[in-house]
């Protein structure tokens, strides 16, 4: 028998499409959100008792349509008018006491999530309460470099930087300044990291819990710390950005960029179902699924069992 409680934070949710590609170089990743709604995202939402509400998708380009800028920001105007559309929503959402479930695409998406989550809270603190809130990063990258440093171009590699104050150059007004606070984000499930995107981590003090670390210390440990560092010691919400690629490829073959060594399929629940243990998720992001590299939706279903986990399934 499976069961849940009722979602601490938000009886409602609404799903938001954002079929973008244009953040990284390999196509296919526009179709996961298609992906996870065939899975039966909905139905298997309202089964554990939750309102739901799809939105439908965010109006996207496709790369065919339009020409790269420039090298070391790949399709930037398009990224940023997606994101721009996307942030509104969200922060609709937000200030609706809603809880946003943002479906990607490939991961630039964050950079709208994380601006429209700010937007929404810090309207919401004007009335005295959510003043701040902190990311759990679930992702075999940092996502940290920046037009400066990236070896690539793709801006999906950049997006946790440019919401964490490295963008205004490139992200500039009605963009905040920072979404988020580089102290309040870990990443959890990190093993590949560019030689600049090191050092800058480490320079601004994002806490990065690696493979090697959830290997050594488990996962419970890793995301104990994860959840008291993104929360502030639970003082603050939570947003949750999960690729599917923290998961091994044996698990998660369609993703956009696989990378070997990754957490097992009861190591990736695990990290979920304690996020919803933590009851300080206010909002929820999921990103990277390829079905064309995918082997019969297996990924596009891991991606919804991994969402109702963190909305509350269990086992008994």
């Amino acid at each position: 028998m499976v069961c849940a409680e009722p979602f601490a934070l938000a009886n409602e949710i609404e799903i938001i499409g954002v079929p973008l590609d244009l953040g990284a170089d390999r196509r296919g990743v526009d179709m996961g959100p298609s992906a996870m709604r065939y899975a039966d995202l909905s139905e298997k939402l309202k089964a554990l008792g939750l309102k739901v509400e799809d939105r439908g998708n965010i109006e996207t380009p496709i790369a065919e349509a339009i020409s790269i800028e420039q090298s070391n920001a790949k399709y930037l105007s398009k990224v940023r008018e997606v994101c721009l559309r996307l942030s509104k929503e969200v922060t609709a959402s937000i200030r609706a006491d809603k809880l946003p479930l943002v479906l990607g695409g490939d991961h630039s998406i964050a950079i709208g999530t994380l601006a429209g989550i700010h937007n929404g809270i810090r309207k919401k603190s004007e009335a005295g309460d959510d003043r701040e809130f902190g990311v759990i990063w679930l992702d075999a990258h940092g996502d940290f470099n920046t037009p400066e440093i990236t070896p690539s171009g793709n801006i999906h590699g950049m997006s946790l930087a440019l919401a964490a104050g490295q963008g205004s150059r490139w992200f500039p007004s009605p963009w905040p300044k920072r979404s988020v606070d580089p102290k309040r984000i870990a990443i959890v499930g990190a093993r590949q990291l560019d030689p600049k995107e090191q050092t800058n981590l480490r320079t601004v003090g994002v806490k990065v819990l690696s493979m090697a670390d959830i290997d050594r210390a488990g996962m419970k440990s890793v995301m104990t710390d994860a959840i008291r560092t993104a929360s502030n010691d639970g003082s603050n919400k939570i947003h949750v950005s999960l690729d599917l690629d923290l998961v091994d490829p044996s698990d998660a073959p369609g993703v956009g960029t696989p990378v070997r060594g990754g957490a097992t399929y009861r190591e990736a629940h695990l990290a979920m179902e304690m996020i919803y243990e933590s009851r300080l998720m206010r909002s929820l992001e999921v990103v990277e699924v390829n079905p064309i590299l995918d082997q019969q939706n297996a990924t596009a279903e891991l991606a919804v069992e991994l969402i109702l986990s963190a909305m509350g399934k269990r086992i008994i």
